[in-house]
């Protein structure tokens, strides 16, 4: 097979009961894309294929509404008799099922990250009215060590679609009990789902074991599941709180927001030991603290994230020399510096405030003017205009909007100075 459609067939990646998968090329955007074939030929129970179809539907009707850098990207989906396909952003990467084995298990901090993102994820996706219903390691991918992406929205319940949704559908093991008992489901069931996708990160081994269906169902209804540290020692209290209370039966006692379960994942890394390295989680949330990036969206702020260099000098450290060359400006994420002219103090910044942005808006080479000496420890995260140049039209219209409200607030500042100068001279 050399074509799909106005796809080029590059080589076959996997193959299930009822799909295959191939890595394409969009010649027309000459990108490689992920293009999941249908054959719906196979299914002979009627009750099946309509399963099946309704998923090639729902995902059809999810091409171009989600975007967000941690769910897969739908593109295309054709459904024209037995030609039946989703093209999909290429992930080079597997799945999460790989280290969800016990002889193939991540760092504890790694797991932590990972959820955090997953959850970041899937708020963004319920704010779109979508509820993902089947989450589990093989519809999360792997990218680089600790970027994921969502897959998978076939079986998903979109909120205000005309058409009826299938029931029964998602994997037994990651079900909530809700949607066992095929009750109305709202984001708390994928909420339960992750949970028990982090039990199985942590442990290598699912919260409920069982030979059969009705077992699992039983079990996943009335028997609490032992700690992640029962089976991981290592597992730190922490943790096994937040998997536990994801995974709460009742969803009063459930997390009730996906912020609340990103939060404590948060939690767990402020309380860990000092470390140099910082984690994407800590970097996100530190952003979405400052005054800086209040406007800006969570979708922006992953883009802020993934395009900037973190820093974090020592107090006492030299950042920006006076008549140097250079265009990259920087926002303190924590402490603060001191601004000075030949020794002289001009100013002091602190968290949340932005420096050598000038050199950025003059739109050309920049000597800069003044010394930047660190006052205390501080971190800080480093902006290249060339790279922000490459961004979203609407992150960087965020940052110009940052930026005049900065300018303003320091045009009010020195008016301020100004008027009390000339009221001491009288």
């Amino acid at each position: 097979m050399d074509r799909i459609g106005k796809y080029e067939i590059v080589r076959e990646l996997g193959s299930g009961a009822t799909s295959n998968v191939y890595l394409a090329l969009d010649t027309f955007n000459n990108q490689q894309v992920a293009l999941k074939l249908f054959n719906l030929g196979v299914l002979r129970d009627p009750n099946h294929a309509m399963v099946f179809r309704k998923s090639l539907q729902t995902e059809a009707a999810l091409a171009g509404k989600l975007s967000h850098p941690h769910i897969v990207k739908i593109f295309d989906a054709v459904m024209d008799g037995e030609l039946n396909y989703v093209v999909m952003e290429y992930v080079d990467g597997g799945t999460l099922e790989r280290h969800s084995e016990v002889d193939n298990l991540l760092p504890l901090s790694t797991i932590a990250e990972i959820i955090y993102k997953c959850c970041k994820a899937l708020e963004y996706a319920q704010s779109q009215g979508v509820t993902h219903r089947d989450i589990k390691p093989a519809n999360i991918l792997l990218s680089g060590q600790s970027d994921i992406k969502i897959s998978d929205f076939g079986a998903a319940l979109i909120m205000n679609q005309q058409s009826t949704q299938v029931s029964g559908v998602g994997s037994p093991a990651y079900m909530s009990p809700e949607q066992v008992k095929e009750q109305v489901l709202t984001h708390q069931t994928d909420i339960y789902s992750l949970g028990v996708v982090m039990y199985k990160m942590l442990t290598g081994r699912l919260p409920f074991e069982a030979h059969n269906n009705y077992s699992m169902i039983y079990q996943i209804m009335n028997i609490e599941p032992p700690p992640p540290s029962a089976f991981r020692p290592e597992t730190p209290p922490e943790l096994d709180a937040i998997v536990l209370r994801a995974m709460q039966k009742d969803r009063i006692m459930r997390y009730q927001t996906w912020d609340e379960f990103a939060q404590d994942l948060v939690n767990f890394f402020s309380n860990a030991p000092a470390q140099q390295k910082m984690f994407d989680t800590e970097k996100f949330d530190t952003l979405r603290s400052l005054v800086f990036f209040k406007n800006f969206s969570d979708v922006e702020l992953w883009e802020v994230l993934y395009t900037s260099k973190w820093h974090k000098p020592n107090k006492g450290d030299g950042i920006l020399k006076d008549g140097e060359e250079g265009r990259e400006f920087f926002i303190l994420a924590d402490g603060t510096v001191k601004i000075l002219k030949q020794g002289r103090l001009l100013g002091l910044l602190h968290k949340g405030e932005c420096f050598g942005e000038m050199a950025h808006l003059s739109g050309h080479d920049f000597i800069r003017t003044t010394d930047v000496v660190a006052k205390t420890d501080v971190t800080l995260i480093e902006i290249d205009p060339e790279v922000l140049a490459k961004i979203s039209v609407g992150c960087r219209l965020q940052f110009g909007d940052a930026f005049l409200r900065m300018l303003v607030k320091r045009l009010a500042l020195a008016n301020t100075r100004v008027s009390h100068l000339l009221n001491d001279s009288r």
